[in-house]
């Protein structure tokens, strides 16, 4: 009985187009490495399109699951991917392949809709922890990226102070 309720649950959950539009992110973001690739060729761009990418995800967290843990862990792996993608010459870039944070949030979710006792529970007991580290991670982003400006800039100038 309970295993014919999960399977019209997840039926009507697979059927849903923003279920679809996550799944569809998930797979070309993280399967074909479109994310670093972007990252790669628009550096800032790339990052800010990332993340935007990361809309769906939350909006079914927060409005169809109606879950804050799962909103924060969400939150949590974008800004992990974004602070990876804002690692100057290329070396984020390469992290980023291995970060997958659209396959960990996807994870995440279909583990709720499904019922996944043990998904749910990780993400209820880490969810005062993981609030605690998105506040450090904007931290860490802020002077990684004022990090990655200057040397940026340091750069420029020495390339330019060649000619």
């Amino acid at each position: 009985m309970e295993n014919t309720k999960q399977n019209i649950k997840r039926m009507q959950w697979e059927n849903d187009p923003l279920y679809r539009l996550i799944r569809t992110i998930k797979n070309v973001m993280d399967r074909y490495y479109l994310d670093p690739l972007i990252g790669l060729l628009f550096p800032t761009a790339g990052d800010i399109f990332s993340s935007a990418m990361t809309l769906p995800f939350l909006t079914v967290s927060l409005f169809k699951i109606r879950s804050i843990p799962l909103t924060l862990a969400i939150i949590y792996n974008m800004l992990v991917d974004m602070m990876l993608g804002i690692i100057p010459f290329w070396i984020g870039d390469i992290l980023d392949i291995f970060s997958r944070s659209y396959v960990k949030n996807y994870r995440l979710i279909v583990g709720f809709v499904e019922g996944d006792k043990e998904v749910i529970q990780e993400v209820n007991r880490k969810a005062v922890v993981t609030a605690v580290g998105i506040l450090v991670l904007c931290v860490i982003i802020y002077w990684v990226a004022k990090l990655a400006i200057y040397l940026t800039t340091t750069l420029w100038e020495w390339i330019s102070g060649l000619f």
